[in-house]
């Protein structure tokens, strides 16, 4: 089969297993351990896409030396593990994990952010992919060779939270918090020990789980009357430690927004007692 173009940002499993053996194709299993439980996120025997490879968000695909969980890599560092995958400058990445729509958006996040734009979202993950029918695997797939990537950041992708703190009292801006509501107004713990409660002044909440049906994208027409009151501003997300903020960018993307940008630090930083950032609760 002859190389694809990706369509867009999101694709659906059909498209996917009528592309399956196409020449420029690579599958990211983009999974990490849940911090938080979800409907659907139940731990199950180990099935995969197949020729899926593995990107480990947890581990080998986020900065070892910061101290912050999900850190993106530096783009050198990041050219050379894409590499080691395999990928090339002419692949078409999908990325899905294994509980429908949680960490795979991040993998976009940073291939998007390193310049390739030849990548997308499984709409629904292995969990959409198996209630279709098609067939899994039981091991992970091993690269085919080296690949050519070459990073070239593009854009404001991830900002730190300097950035952040301009954004908050800036009219241009929208700050959006993916995190719970009970986590957003500190009524609820935060999963990561030692964490401060409550959320950035002048933030807003938008849950994660707000923008997801069933683990699936939710329909167009209700993600624009979710993100249409910020058509005009550029929108900073947030949420505890850079993953599933990274899901409500993709539904702005999804409602027709282009200027996104993910605070890389989130939670994990601003709400550190140390950090010396502003909080609000309630």
């Amino acid at each position: 089969m002859t190389d694809i173009n990706i369509p867009g940002s999101l694709v659906s499993v059909h498209w996917l297993a009528e592309n399956l053996h196409a020449e420029n194709l690579v599958i990211l299993d983009a999974s990490i351990k849940l911090v938080t439980p979800i409907q659907g996120g139940e731990q199950k025997a180990p099935e995969y896409i197949p020729g899926a490879l593995r990107f480990d968000i947890d581990h080998e695909m986020s900065d070892k030396k910061s101290s912050l969980p999900h850190m993106m890599l530096a783009p050198e560092i990041f050219m050379e593990k894409a590499r080691q995958l395999g990928i090339n400058q002419n692949s078409a990445i999908i990325a899905y994990d294994q509980v429908g729509l949680y960490s795979s958006p991040r993998a976009w996040c940073m291939f998007r952010a390193m310049g390739h734009d030849q990548v997308a979202v499984l709409d629904g993950g292995l969990p959409a992919w198996i209630e279709a029918g098609y067939e899994t695997a039981r091991t992970l797939s091993s690269p085919r060779g080296r690949g050519n990537f070459i990073s070239q950041p593009k854009g404001e992708w991830f900002v730190d939270s300097s950035y952040v703190l301009n954004a908050l009292t800036d009219p241009a801006f929208s700050v959006i918090d993916a995190r719970s509501q009970g986590r957003f107004k500190g009524l609820e713990p935060e999963p990561r020990a030692g964490l401060r409660g409550g959320h950035m002044p002048n933030a807003v909440n938008i849950p994660f789980t707000s923008v997801l049906e069933n683990g699936k994208i939710s329909s167009k027409s209700k993600l624009q009357s979710i993100f249409e009151q910020y058509s005009d501003k550029k929108m900073v997300f947030s949420c505890g430690s850079g993953v599933t903020a990274c899901v409500v960018a993709l539904a702005a993307e999804q409602a027709g927004h282009k200027n996104l940008s993910i605070y890389d630090g989130s939670w994990s930083e601003w709400g550190s007692p140390t950090s010396g950032l502003p909080v609000e609760a309630g």
